[in-house]
């Protein structure tokens, strides 16, 4: 299985509550990346294209694959942070 996500990644909960609740009142989800994430992957929009099971931090992955394609998560901590997860895909 492969998923395809964006996210928006930010240092503390509290930026991220924020944020998550910009997304869900409409807001841009790429536009508030391309603002506010601290990954490289802000200069797409937060896209991380496609990645396989084992790719990504266990915290992140396990949010990945219970979300449906669309869905935003609520703000998922890994060491790296706090992320804001979009899915964008899903493949066989």
């Amino acid at each position: 299985m492969e998923f395809r996500a964006s996210h928006i990644l930010v240092k503390d909960q509290s930026t991220a509550e924020k944020l998550y609740e910009r997304v869900k009142k409409g807001e841009s989800f790429a536009t508030l990346a391309s603002q506010f994430s601290t990954c490289p992957s802000k200069s797409k929009g937060g896209d991380l294209g496609w990645f396989g099971e084992g790719k990504m931090v266990a915290p992140f992955e396990n949010a990945v694959r219970k979300m449906s394609v669309g869905a935003i998560s609520k703000p998922v901590r890994t060491q790296f942070g706090w992320h804001i997860i979009k899915k964008t895909g899903a493949r066989d």
